[in-house]
């Protein structure tokens, strides 16, 4: 079932797999479209459990990926950096090494100077201006790492720090990303609303009953940000795509 909520279009699927093939396919066609127009594309790519469906189900498309080049949107500050949880490796393990692209762009967390990694990452973004974004929601309504108490409609950066709100922490041993919430990293990096915002085409993979919540502030809550997750509702090109419980406190 497909529903227009302003700028939104909402997709809801039955079982989270089901929603993951939706989402590869609708991706897989706007990548074919936009590189039938130009030899390269930009892409974003969120990591995180939400999205393991959908990434899975990409990688089987016949998607030309030495015609990619290609980012993610956040990574833990001082995490170790083999660390299975770090969004780096996690994309790394279930998309960036399983195809061939062009480049591939890491935000460093352990970089000596995180401001100036703030600035690199932002210079190579505006430099290679986003077509694609493929982002998630957190159970605190963020986008990126953006959540509630940093969360910036007008940010003038591209790429910052910021502190995690208690949400967001638990949320990482709720996903089963970290055993205890002492191991959680505190900080990281991450892409700004604006940066997300600036993607040509959005597209959104929302599963699970923990994302309930989230998920009906993003379609009915103000356009503020103390619901990050709501400035997708003002995009032109967005799509969220959700399962059976993600959706559940949705009407019809």
């Amino acid at each position: 079932m497909s529903v227009e909520n302003k700028g939104l279009i909402v997709k809801r699927y039955t079982t989270r797999d089901a929603m993951g093939v939706a989402a590869a396919d609708a991706v897989a066609d706007r990548m074919g479209e936009l590189l039938s127009e130009k030899d390269t594309i930009n892409m974003i790519f969120a990591a995180a459990p939400s999205q393991n469906e959908f990434l899975a189900h990409l990688l089987r498309k016949p998607i030309p990926w030495e015609r990619i080049r290609a980012f993610h949107m956040d990574e833990y500050v001082a995490l170790p950096a083999e660390a299975p949880q770090g969004f780096g490796n996690f994309l790394k393990e279930r998309l960036f090494d399983k195809a061939p692209f062009q480049s591939v762009h890491y935000l460093n967390g352990n970089a000596d100077d995180l401001a100036a990694e703030c600035d690199r990452y932002a210079a190579l973004l505006a430099a290679h201006a986003p077509d694609i974004v493929c982002l998630g929601i957190g159970e605190n309504g963020h986008i990126a790492f953006n959540d509630p108490h940093v969360a910036d409609f007008n940010d003038p950066r591209l790429v910052k720090v910021v502190n995690l709100d208690a949400a967001c922490l638990q949320q990482q041993v709720n996903d089963g990303c970290f055993a205890v919430l002492e191991a959680v990293p505190r900080r990281a990096l991450t892409l700004t609303i604006p940066a997300l915002m600036r993607g040509k085409y959005l597209y959104c993979m929302v599963p699970a009953a923990s994302k309930a919540r989230a998920v009906y502030n993003t379609l009915h809550a103000a356009i503020d940000p103390l619901y990050p997750s709501a400035i997708l509702r003002s995009h032109a090109n967005a799509v969220l795509f959700l399962d059976e419980e993600s959706s559940v406190l949705l009407n019809g």
